[in-house]
């Protein structure tokens, strides 16, 4: 049995919705049900359920974006940082393997070889190198918590999309801006990663960080040609002149542009699809936010 905290945001729904597709008994735990960041208190619940396994899928974002990270930076520190380190308590004392969902965020850029950062690479991104949104700061101080954390999966994730509409969904957020910023990206198609999450668990890969994007990077103007091709909108989509520009009219902190290499998933056998493949798919198959509330519903 799984124990799911945060399974009622973004990702933690996709891995609800994965796990009631396998006919995987788990139970979703918010903080209003129960106060898992209380270390006692996830002891207690630990035991409690007989869990074989716990998937940390809570933390802060902010919304609309990370920018509100900046004003509720309390809320961020502790979401992103403290809590990890709680749940890390918590599940060693209960000998209980997990898993945690991480962020790329923690880079910038590619390697200076041109190639996708690794899992071994240090984090480029973070309060160490001065300059960060507090958010990828939060992030990499989570997994800095974690190291060496005993029977932990780090799981890396970098700007989710899927066919379904939603105000977290890249794709969404690339349809509905009025303007664009060109970056180069990695990117994790949500069904896969919490797909490839979910058989690190059943095919008993090593424990340790995995950077589970799609294979290969994209540029936001191959994106906007692929969205324009697959007829989602039509629209004549801008871009800002510089990272300056965006900086200045658009943002309130620093954004992680980063290419990831995620050849130690793939070399376990972890599903991933190449994210030119996957994106094209998640276009062709696309469905707005508002009809796919009302299929929820």
């Amino acid at each position: 049995m799984i124990l799911l905290l945060g399974g009622r945001g973004y990702v933690g729904s996709a891995f609800a919705n994965l796990f009631n597709s396998k006919n995987v008994e788990f139970r979703s735990i918010s903080r209003q049900m129960v106060d898992y960041t209380n270390r006692d208190v996830l002891v207690g619940l630990i035991r409690e359920s007989g869990a074989s396994f716990l998937v940390n899928a809570a933390g802060y974002t902010g919304k609309p974006n990370v920018d509100a990270c900046e004003e509720f930076k309390a809320d961020c520190l502790f979401g992103n940082a403290v809590l990890p380190g709680i749940i890390r308590d918590a599940c060693e004392h209960c000998d209980l393997s997990w898993g945690h969902v991480s962020s790329g965020c923690i880079y910038t850029g590619s390697r200076a070889d041109g190639g996708g950062f690794t899992e071994g690479d240090q984090p480029n991104f973070t309060f160490r190198s001065n300059n960060c949104s507090f958010y990828s700061g939060c992030k990499a101080l989570g997994e800095e918590i974690l190291q060496d954390a005993r029977r932990c999966y780090i799981w890396r994730l970098r700007i989710p999309f899927s066919h379904q509409g939603s105000p977290r969904n890249f794709l969404s957020k690339m349809i509905q801006y009025d303007r664009l910023l060109q970056a180069e990206n990695s990117l994790s198609h949500l069904p896969e990663f919490v797909a490839a999450c979910f058989d690190c668990v059943a095919k008993r890969v090593p424990f340790g960080i995995y950077n589970l994007t799609n294979p290969g990077s994209v540029t936001t103007s191959e994106v906007v040609e692929m969205i324009l091709d697959a007829k989602v909108v039509n629209k004549r989509f801008r871009f800002f002149d510089s990272e300056q520009e965006f900086m200045k009219l658009a943002a309130k902190t620093p954004r992680s542009n980063c290419v990831l290499d995620s050849s130690k998933a793939i070399g376990e056998g972890l599903q991933l699809s190449p994210v030119r493949e996957i994106l094209q798919a998640a276009l062709r198959d696309w469905i707005p936010a508002a009809k796919s509330s009302e299929q929820k519903s």
